[in-house]
């Protein structure tokens, strides 16, 4: 009796305390999903007003940014064109954007879409309803949440389950089969051109160039030609937006300062850019210095290639933080290694290590200042 009573008042105590912890959880839950419902019906009833608006899509795994900023640059020469600003693309980002930013005269709205798992892109696709779609190049970026690229691909076509959707163009990375309305691109760019000036390229025999850098970007432009046509610019009214087109903030972004020409590539995390990077850089005739932490979240056979390949292009490799720096201290001359332990000494080092007539890339990596 004496153990039943030890019990009793043990499991007394526990569900005293259990209890009430779970159903506040569980109320606190509910609100939480009624105060969600309410933002993203307000959401429905804007868009809903703004029946006449059309709006554009864009999904991959590397470049999307890029792909809606230019656009958004384009079309915003003939609409009134918003885009969502940033790197917002995951479902909750759009409605906030809707909700709070989302001007009601806009005729063309530009959405990127972002995933980290099956149903993501799904989700926004099916509520925003673009009538027209781009999927850029598709690759292993965030491998670790999809586990295989098929995973990958098949999420980033979830864009295509658009009720309103008129056309789609989808980068050749995806393999996919075309229809009227479904158009693969990748394979009609011709003759690209990557400099520090700019890039050119051919599409459908017609010259363009933009000042923005790397070749892969020849892509992302030539989508953004493709979704221009398709709502009505003219070859003229193209081909001065790409006059005055501006690269993303951190992407390949050219700084000329102090005699130094400054490559910021620090939002650019993936084999395929850093690589494009350093074959911009080659072109480069001066002395070459690259700063970078290496790739995150990767296998050690892509650090090995980035560290083999900066060995052979730069003059003075500085590896920033612990988490790759074996490697490069093993693949990389040591003549021309440094590694920077606190990005607090970035300025400091540049000031002493650089000159006038240098080319500094920044590789998935800045200093704040940049």
């Amino acid at each position: 009796l004496y153990l039943f009573a030890i019990l009793m008042a043990f499991a007394f105590h526990f569900f005293s305390v259990f209890i009430p912890i779970m159903l506040a959880y569980i109320v606190s839950l509910l609100i939480e999903k009624m105060l969600f419902e309410g933002f993203r019906r307000k959401a429905e009833k804007k868009l809903e007003s703004m029946d006449e608006m059309i709006v554009v899509g864009i999904t991959a795994s590397y470049g999307k940014t890029s792909i809606k900023n230019f656009i958004a640059h384009l079309l915003a020469k003939k609409y009134k064109t918003y885009a969502t600003p940033r790197s917002v693309n995951t479902f909750g980002g759009v409605l906030k954007d809707i909700n709070e930013d989302l001007p009601e005269d806009t005729e063309v709205y530009v959405v990127e879409m972002g995933a980290r798992g099956e149903g993501d892109i799904r989700e926004i696709a099916t509520f925003v309803n673009p009538h027209y779609a781009v999927v850029g190049k598709i690759g292993p970026a965030h491998i670790e949440y999809f586990r295989t690229l098929e995973n990958i691909r098949n999420t980033k076509m979830e864009i295509l389950q658009s009720e309103r959707l008129k056309e789609a163009w989808i980068d050749q990375s995806a393999k996919i089969k075309t229809t009227e309305h479904i158009h693969m691109f990748g394979q009609d760019i011709k003759d690209v051109k990557a400099t520090l000036e700019g890039t050119s390229f051919t599409l459908d025999d017609i010259r363009y160039h933009a000042s923005i850098l790397g070749a892969f970007n020849a892509m992302n432009l030539a989508a953004a030609v493709k979704v221009a046509k398709a709502l009505g610019l003219s070859d003229a009214e193209i081909q001065e937006g790409l006059q005055t087109l501006e690269p993303v903030p951190h992407r390949l972004q050219r700084i000329d300062a102090g005699g130094k020409v400054i490559l910021d590539d620090s939002f650019n995390g993936n084999i395929d850019g850093m690589m494009a990077a350093f074959e911009l850089a080659s072109s480069y005739p001066g002395r070459k210095v690259v700063i970078t932490p290496g790739l995150v979240e990767v296998d050690d056979d892509l650090n090995i290639e980035v560290a083999k390949r900066v060995n052979e292009l730069c003059d003075l490799v500085v590896v920033t933080g612990d988490l790759n720096y074996a490697i490069f201290k093993k693949y990389v001359d040591p003549d021309k290694l440094k590694k920077l332990e606190s990005k607090e000494k970035m300025e400091e080092m540049l000031v002493t290590e650089t000159v006038a007539g240098d080319l500094i890339l920044f590789a998935n990596d800045a200093p704040s200042f940049i």
